[in-house]
Order: structure tokens, then sequence, then C-alpha cells
């Protein structure tokens, strides 16, 4: 098979089964994040049956932007 068929096939079996694999919510919540997010990408997210994955992947990269901002303003503090 090609690139594009293996492309395609693993598409339909995602909406098929509904939910999203872990790289497809990475890539959407980092997209989002950065403010890149395609209306393609956001209808299909939205379109998955369960909100939570999304949420908690929202959540635990909110919290990883804060520690490690919070990291850099002391690193850079103590280095003064």
């Amino acid at each position: 098979m090609t690139d594009v068929a293996n492309k395609n096939k693993n598409d339909n079996e995602e909406r098929k089964s509904g939910s999203p694999g872990v790289f497809k919510i990475m890539q959407s919540i980092l997209a989002g994040a950065l403010g890149v997010q395609s209306d393609k990408r956001r209808q299909e997210d939205f379109a998955s049956h369960s909100p939570v994955p999304y949420i908690v992947a929202g959540l635990l990269f909110a919290g990883a932007f804060v520690g490690g901002l919070v990291l850099v303003v002391k690193l850079v503090l103590a280095g003064q």
C-alpha cells in the first residue's frame, strides 16, 4: 500500500472507533495553544465522542507550561 492509502485507512479506522489517538490529541492541544489549529481539525476534535482526553491533555499541558515558566524565572533570578 502507498502512504496515502495507509493514511486513509488509518483515518477511516479512527473515525469508526471514535477515539482519537494520543498523537492526534497532542497535535490538537499544541496547535490550539499556538493558535494555528485548522478549522477542519477543530471540527474533527469536537466530533469525537468524549471530550475527556482533550480536557486531561489540556490540563497536563497547561500545568507543564506554567511549571516550565516558573522554572525559567527561578533560573534567571538565581543567576543575578
